[in-house]
């Protein structure tokens, strides 16, 4: 295993660290490693609302509006259902 330094970390992040490791009943040094392995090697998976908002905006809702086929073009395309 490979070590560590983290250096210029803000004393708050240590604070909330060793909190949170306290809270889990772990040390701050598994806390450490136990979040770098989450957001490093366990991919998250996106909820129903995040994968909606991650869709990029590509345009406005009325440039996707239904438009109604012609009934006569319906006619002609009844005689290639049959491929």
């Amino acid at each position: 295993m490979a070590n560590l330094i983290v250096r210029n970390v803000d004393e708050a992040v240590v604070r909330a660290l060793k909190a949170k490791a306290g809270a889990d009943g772990i040390s701050a040094e598994a806390e450490h490693r136990k979040i770098l392995e989450t957001a490093l090697l366990k991919p998250r998976k996106k909820n129903f609302t995040q994968a909606l908002m991650a869709i990029p905006d590509v345009g406005v809702d009325a440039d996707f509006e239904r438009i109604q086929d012609d009934k006569s073009d319906d006619k002609a395309l009844g005689s290639l259902s049959a491929f």
